[in-house]
């Protein structure tokens, strides 16, 4: 047996903001179900679901951490920033990658990293 692909499903309380925020990052919406509040967005040869069904329970937390790596870490952070993103500086880690950290608009983690050593970072 194995496994074809991963799809994360983000927990979100507003559908409209959330897609608005990862359409910033470059996402696609595929497919959009409002009277579901779900999604399906894809960047890339990535998915990733919205979804608010899983925000049932406020007293219950529900953050996520995503770690994506983009081809070209400047490009994909200046273009964050240029769609009006607050981001923080990019920086190299002690395990060799170039990142920033950053929260979605319903505090799930979003962390983007690329391989100092590819594009010249």
């Amino acid at each position: 047996m194995k496994l074809n692909r991963l799809v994360p499903m983000q927990p979100v309380k507003n559908l409209s903001v959330s897609v608005a925020f990862y359409r910033k990052l470059g996402f696609e919406v595929e497919k959009q179900q409002d009277d579901w509040g779900w999604a399906m967005l894809r960047c890339g040869d990535c998915q990733m679901m919205l979804d608010q069904s899983i925000h049932l329970h406020d007293n219950i937390p529900k953050t996520a951490v995503l770690y994506l790596y983009p081809d070209n870490i400047q490009a994909f952070h200046q273009q964050a920033r240029d769609n009006g993103l607050a981001v923080p500086d990019l920086d190299v880690t002690f395990y060799g990658l170039t990142e920033f950290r950053f929260e979605d608009p319903d505090g799930n983690r979003l962390w983007i990293g690329q391989d100092k050593t590819v594009s010249g970072c």
